[in-house]
């Protein structure tokens, strides 16, 4: 087993329906984390391909000059997903109660997750089907940084060092080789310090939100 039970367990085990029933129109990470996402999706994605953004919201932070043949949105509210420009169709799930994905096989080129990983309770199933509709050779980029509604986050993460968190991304991807199918290739850990505004330094605002991201390819 990927993770023990009373590692996936969360401070507030309320129904997650209830917790996520009003939209939070708001960015859960600061300007240079937002900046160092969308440059890497720039680098990573390619035009005219499938996107899945899971767990999405309002906003995709997808670049603006880049255009899809379609991005598919997935959440907890409706009114953030029908709020998110980028999105040309969304659906609304709970993946700690269902974490199958209503998506066929080997559908998207790449699947997108934005500091949302932390909220996983069954990431080896839901890590087994980003596989699954990935196209052989698509890629997954799970970015995160050090924030978290902790409520909510499972205790793996929440007791980990921003370290152990990097290391247990790693092991959602391998978790995958070991279901007897080709699995994802060798992670890529992205590890910056994000970097804000120069005035908002002179301001004395430290030096930002620290960025990670781990990435796979799904292999043939």
């Amino acid at each position: 087993m990927l993770l023990p039970a009373d590692r996936r367990t969360k401070l507030d085990d309320t129904d997650d329906n209830l917790f996520y029933a009003y939209p939070r129109f708001v960015t859960h990470v600061d300007e240079g984390f937002i900046q160092q996402l969308t440059d890497l999706y720039r680098e990573r994605l390619k035009p005219h391909t499938r996107i899945f953004d899971m767990m999405s919201s309002w906003v995709s932070h997808l670049p603006d000059e880049m255009e899809f043949a379609h991005v598919e949105g997935h959440g907890m509210n409706e009114e953030e997903l029908a709020k998110n420009s980028r999105l040309n169709h969304y659906f609304v799930q709970n993946l700690n109660a269902n974490p199958k994905l209503p998506l066929p096989d080997a559908e998207f080129d790449a699947v997108v997750n934005c500091v949302s990983v932390q909220y996983l309770q069954h990431p080896d199933g839901i890590f087994s089907e980003i596989h699954r509709i990935l196209k052989p050779g698509g890629v997954a980029i799970i970015s995160f940084s050090n924030r978290m509604f902790s409520q909510k986050a499972i205790a793996a993460w929440r007791e980990g060092s921003e370290g152990d968190r990097v290391e247990l991304v790693k092991r959602y991807f391998d978790s995958v080789k070991a279901a007897n199918i080709p699995g994802f290739s060798k992670p890529e850990i992205i590890s910056k310090q994000s970097s804000l505004p120069t005035f908002m330094q002179m301001l004395g605002i430290g030096s930002g939100d620290p960025f990670y991201a781990v990435v796979a390819y799904r292999q043939s």
